[in-house]
């Protein structure tokens, strides 16, 4: 199940440069600060202006659930690198499995309903552990678009 030590791994492939932010979240202006960070990161990335509002209201939709069920936790942005492609992480962390989380068998996290946000990424997934907290883990990965040059 991912959780932290797929953050750390994932941390370790980061190009040097481009360090993890994290933004506490506790409030609504706590969203705004986060989005901020996030379309900056991928602006600075070459992200699509249409994958970085993606990126955005992913950010966005995230927090809001860590706000719906939480009374704080925390979003972290990075980048990582695999493959010849780089794309953002983002990741929404409740340290503390509070009672507003109900967990399904497998660890899943039962009343969180996120398609929207399945859509906007490209990969997605939920890692919920009793008593050590819900990771909600969301990649988007650039896409560059080909030159096509002529002959």
């Amino acid at each position: 199940m991912p959780g932290l030590d797929v953050l750390r791994s994932e941390r370790s492939r980061q190009p040097a440069g481009w360090p993890t932010v994290r933004v506490p979240i506790g409030s609504d202006a706590d969203i705004v600060i986060a989005r901020q960070q996030g379309r900056a990161l991928a602006t600075a990335m070459h992200f699509s202006s249409t994958d970085s509002a993606f990126i955005a209201t992913t950010i966005s939709e995230l927090a809001r659930v860590l706000l719906s069920h939480t009374l704080h936790g925390e979003i972290w942005l990075h980048t990582v690198s695999e493959d010849g492609r780089s794309g953002v992480v983002i990741v929404a962390r409740d340290p503390i499995a509070h009672d507003g989380w109900r967990h399904g068998h497998r660890g899943e996290v039962s009343d969180v309903n996120l398609p929207d946000v399945v859509r906007l990424v490209d990969e997605f997934d939920i890692a919920s552990e009793a008593g050590r907290g819900t990771t909600i883990r969301a990649t988007k990965w650039c896409r560059r678009r080909s030159r096509v040059t002529g002959g």
